[in-house]
């Protein structure tokens, strides 16, 4: 005999996603963000632009973070080649940089999505 049961959370009183709070690029949890931190960030490009996004990328890290050091950042193909990431790693002091970040790579063309 089984002890499973079933719950029906449509009567519970706790939603399973939270309205989104501002831009959908700005933080949306900021009590789980230490600020300053180290921010290793992994930035997914449409298929075949890996020169454009490394150079959309650079122009958008490099306005937003002067003292980055550009030359740090790598480019991995995916495992079938289709796709490029550029990996860095940020260092950030405050929300905002987060908030700015992430909308600039919402409305850069060859980004495809950040993780």
């Amino acid at each position: 005999m089984s002890d499973n049961k079933t719950i029906n959370i449509d009567n519970m009183n706790c939603p399973m996603t939270r309205p989104i709070i501002g831009k959908k690029t700005d933080i949306q949890t900021p009590e789980l963000w230490d600020f300053p931190m180290d921010y290793p960030l992994s930035i997914i490009g449409h298929e075949g632009h890996k020169e454009t996004l490394l150079d959309e990328v650079k122009l958008i890290l490099g306005s937003l973070f002067p003292d980055f050091d550009l030359a740090s950042m790598t480019v991995k193909a995916s495992r079938t080649g289709r796709f490029h990431s550029v990996r860095c790693n940020l260092y950030l002091t405050h929300a905002e940089q987060v908030n700015k970040l992430y909308q600039m790579l919402d409305e850069a063309e060859t980004v495809r999505t950040v993780v």
